[in-house]
């Protein structure tokens, strides 16, 4: 299924997202992860959506937007705070067609737009190059506990160019 950027929607969530967004997480974590996570930390990491109220939750409280190609849902983001990419994940059907950095620049560009200078994410080792060849800059290596699992992560930051300048006020 082709999703290039032209035939790629863009909508906020909403309340009865949260079940086919809690399936993308866990098919994205699933079936794009095996190669840098073992499946004790990958039951672990998705675990975070047993909950589905306190997911749905999560990402009501935060900026949250989904992809959509074809009505469907193809990959949500979720941002937190102005200042945290707190979720991105992207259905692995759709992995590598331009849905993540299609979600990714919606985000930077709201942000910016907002007022945010800098927008910090925690990057899986999976999703780390994708960063990287968006302008983000690795600052730490990190290790989450989950479900009894160690997870790590790179803390990564990319400054946001001011998108207001030379707009007349």
């Amino acid at each position: 299924m082709g999703t290039r950027n032209q035939a790629l929607s863009l909508r906020p969530f909403l309340p009865q997202d949260a079940g086919a967004l809690v399936e993308l997480f866990r098919a994205s974590i699933e079936g794009l992860t095996a190669d840098d996570y073992d499946d004790e930390q990958r039951v672990a990491w998705m675990s975070q959506a047993d909950d589905e109220a306190a997911f749905s939750a999560r990402l009501a409280q935060n900026l949250t937007i989904l992809a959509l190609h074809q009505s469907q849902i193809v990959g949500f983001a979720s941002f937190k705070n102005n200042q945290f990419l707190d979720m991105l994940y992207v259905h692995p059907d759709n992995s590598g067609q331009g849905v993540g950095g299609y979600l990714l620049e919606a985000i930077e560009k709201l942000s910016a737009h907002r007022g945010v200078k800098k927008i910090t994410l925690e990057s899986s080792d999976t999703a780390k190059d994708f960063f990287v060849a968006r302008g983000y800059d690795p600052q730490s290596r990190n290790t989450h506990l989950r479900a009894g699992q160690w997870l790590g992560v790179t803390t990564m930051t990319k400054e946001l160019a001011d998108i207001t300048a030379g707009r007349a006020h």
